[in-house]
């Protein structure tokens, strides 16, 4: 401000003192009035000059001053730049002509175009990362603070300036990287902007034997609260691939300030190790084990079985079963996991087993106007299916599990090994079935009704079975 107030008030004092200027440098250089016309109007000429530059300066911190108070960001040092080149060089030719008016513009221009090209030819590379400077930021695919990764050297850091000559990149090894202009104007840019959630992908992997839906569970919920972890969005885990020696996952996860998802990234593995040890989960390491199979069916129960008869036993349709004939059924008794959201058993599919809920929980869905609807939530020790295995009845309802769910399938031929050592179960059992599909308590109104049914249920269950 002090400076053009000083130049102010030297082009106030040479226009005030015109005349007595004009005398006194023509008395000095002998009455040659020309010349001291010619020194006086290029002394006007560079004060006039001087005091432009100086307001367009002004100019310019004041334009650019409520862009950054307006937009919430610094505009780039060569759009400010280009605005005070050209506002310059406008009011200087306003300013030239104005006080030589006399002089021929075209002559200049024309010696100006052939020193131009003379020179464009010398400056080609200067030119050219001018000229693509000029046009990244009209395209403005990136801005002072984003992450960028460049070309395929993969050049990657925060931008700290964009100039005349080049990209200034601070990498995340707090070193500087010069990108020329017109480098990064051909090659493909990756932009993380500041003001975006940008999301990451961090690895890990399982031991097959670890539950999917609890190493999800457990992986996300310590994840969700580590710094710099944006709340906005829940992380995501997902299974990326069954690979040879473990079960592949991946986080994703949006870090509030992406310039440090390298310390984020190294925190999200931390939480996972602490996460795991809480949870006994295991790392997989590349391993090849060799599995020698003894007639062993895929699926079937293994061990003692003890949890198993004990489940079979508190099931009310095995309850006439007796603890040998329950053994028997354990035995034969085929385990099967299901994810949440998975179909156990599906509407019109035949069948010929039937199910027990062993641990977790399934939902019993018929489907109304082709939307499902939920009838009943079965949990531990509940069964379903149950007509399909006693009559060959095709399924009447989806089953579909709501969370990890393990399932006891009794099949058929089990069913029949039972049968063919006391076939005397047959007529209770069908007792015990007609009931639960009648939904009744013992009720003396009710009673010929369920002899009817037991009757029917009855005979059904020996024609399947081939009882006579």
């Amino acid at each position: 401000m002090v400076t053009t107030a000083v130049t102010l008030l030297v082009v106030i004092l040479i226009f005030w003192f015109d005349k007595q200027l004009h005398q006194l440098l023509a008395a000095r250089m002998g009455g040659l009035a020309s010349r001291a016309d010619t020194i006086v109007a290029i002394l006007k000429l560079v004060c006039l000059a001087l005091l432009a530059y100086l307001l367009v300066r002004a100019f310019n911190s004041v334009v650019f001053g409520l862009v950054r108070l307006r937009r919430g960001f610094e505009a780039p040092t060569l759009v400010r730049n280009i605005f005070s080149i050209v506002a310059f060089t406008a009011l200087f030719f306003l300013i030239f002509t104005s006080i030589f008016p006399e002089a021929n513009l075209g002559a200049l221009f024309t010696t100006s175009a052939i020193f131009g090209v003379i020179l464009g030819l010398a400056l080609q590379d200067t030119l050219g990362n001018f000229f693509s400077g000029i046009s990244l930021q009209a395209d403005r695919p990136f801005q002072v603070g984003d992450v960028i990764t460049v070309g395929a050297q993969r050049h990657a850091g925060v931008v700290e300036e964009i100039t005349w000559r080049a990209v200034k990149i601070r990498t995340f090894s707090n070193h500087i990287v010069l990108i020329s202009n017109s480098t990064a104007a051909k090659e493909a840019i990756e932009v993380c902007p500041r003001n975006n959630l940008n999301a990451r992908l961090v690895f890990f992997n399982t031991l097959f034997t670890d539950s999917p839906a609890k190493t999800i569970h457990v992986v996300r919920e310590a994840v969700r609260d580590a710094d710099n972890v944006s709340q906005k969005i829940t992380p995501v885990v997902r299974i990326r691939n069954i690979g040879d020696s473990s079960m592949e996952y991946e986080v994703k996860y949006w870090p509030e300030d992406y310039a440090k998802h390298h310390d984020t990234d190294a925190l999200v593995r931390q939480r996972i190790w602490y996460a795991f040890r809480r949870a006994n989960l295991t790392f997989a390491f590349p391993t090849r084990t060799l599995l020698v199979e003894r007639n062993l069916r895929h699926g079937a129960v293994e061990g003692d079985g003890s949890a198993i008869v004990e489940r079979l036993a508190a099931v009310d349709i095995f309850a006439p079963l007796s603890e040998e004939e329950t053994v028997m059924l354990a035995q034969a008794a085929t385990s099967h996991v299901f994810a949440a959201g998975e179909n156990v058993i599906r509407a019109g599919d035949p069948g010929s087993s039937m199910f027990v809920v062993h641990n977790g929980r399934v939902s019993v869905q018929l489907s109304e106007n082709g939307r499902p609807r939920t009838v009943a939530t079965l949990s531990d020790g509940a069964f379903f299916g149950e007509m399909a295995l006693f009559t060959g009845e095709p399924r009447t309802a989806n089953v579909v599990a709501l969370e990890e769910t393990e399932v006891l399938e009794i099949g058929h031929a089990a069913m029949k090994r039972v049968f063919d050592t006391n076939p005397d179960l047959v007529e209770s059992l069908s007792h015990i079935i007609a009931e639960r599909r009648q939904g009744l308590v013992a009720s003396a109104d009710l009673s010929g009704s369920n002899k009817d049914e037991s009757a029917g249920l009855l005979s059904s269950i020996k024609r399947f079975f081939g009882i006579s």
